[in-house]
């Protein structure tokens, strides 16, 4: 139901992992967000790690059943007088894009953000889960002759 979009982006985060690279994203080329996907009765779920984000400087968009999460960890205020001595944490811009299966209905789509977890919710449409079908008495069959 959910596929990535670009294997490209994930290779990128997986050799600045390796080479201790952390560089910071941009508006241009942001830094890829770790995601959980899964499926939960009739909706999927995306868990999408956040830490240390504002909520307010978190964008979500779908379009053409392309859903977007884009967010920016800004630097935190210090005096003038502090001196960094260790700075680990990535700033900058991240971003995800998961393209959405015809079978969700994308006009329902719910977020929540705690604990450094953006927490996305979106259901299976009423079209797309099974259903019964009735079978009606019928008057007989027909044969048709050619």
């Amino acid at each position: 139901m959910l596929m990535r979009t670009d294997p490209f982006r994930e290779l990128d985060r997986i050799t600045q992992q390796f080479f201790g690279n952390s560089a910071s994203g941009t508006w241009s080329r942001p830094s890829l967000m770790p995601m959980d996907a899964y499926r939960d009765g009739g909706e999927y779920v995306l868990a999408l790690d956040l830490p240390g984000v504002d909520p307010d400087a978190i964008d979500i968009d779908v379009e053409r059943n392309m859903l977007t999460v884009k967010a920016e960890r800004r630097p935190v205020g210090r005096s003038k007088e502090a001196q960094v001595e260790l700075s680990e944490r990535p700033l900058g811009v991240f971003s995800r894009q998961v393209m959405l299966a015809d079978t969700l209905d994308t006009e329902r789509i719910q977020a929540d953000y705690e604990a450094g977890v953006l927490t996305v919710r979106i259901p299976i449409a009423e079209r797309a889960k099974p259903r019964k079908i009735a079978i009606g008495a019928g008057s007989g069959r027909k044969e048709i002759s050619g």
